[in-house]
């Protein structure tokens, strides 16, 4: 099973979303093996950013993501990076495709909810920032046979 992180931006928590977006992943079959409620240090969203340094969004986006708290969570699940992302939308919130977390909830392109790891490398890289090595909790879910079908012939 893969993991992501995913970060439920200060615009998402101020607007008491946290519910509301947490509830699709779970719908959807993810576990989740991480969870907390934190304000990002200024380094730590550097760390966390620095594919984007010297871009023009690159400082607003730093200042936007420490403005307020957050929620990061880690999922597991089958091709969780590339469902969570098309779950997310584009990252214009006006041209996301509704159904999308971005596309029914968001308008902006910089308050755009929520942040997801774009690939395995970054997933563990930013899981391990923000969780470290023992922050998670990983146990078998018993309803996975029935999201994945990995039942086999036996549904008993």
């Amino acid at each position: 099973m893969q993991r992501t992180l995913v970060l439920i931006k200060p615009d998402a928590v101020q607007r008491r979303l946290i519910g509301k977006i947490i509830s699709r992943f779970e719908e959807k079959g993810f576990e989740i093996i991480g969870l907390k409620l934190m304000v990002i240090s200024e380094e730590l969203a550097r760390k966390n950013y620095s594919v984007h340094k010297g871009k023009s969004f690159y400082e607003k986006l730093i200042k936007f993501i420490i403005s307020g708290p957050v929620v990061v969570m880690v999922l597991r699940g089958k091709n969780v990076i590339d469902v969570t992302r098309k779950m997310m939308g584009y990252t214009a919130g006006h041209e996301a495709i509704p159904g999308t977390i971005r596309g029914d909830l968001a308008m902006s392109e910089r308050f755009n909810l929520i942040h997801g790891s774009d690939s395995a490398e970054s997933a563990e890289r930013e899981i391990k920032l923000f969780f470290g090595k023992k922050g998670l909790i990983e146990q078998r879910q018993t309803d996975l046979k029935w999201i994945y079908d990995m039942s086999g012939d036996d549904i008993t």
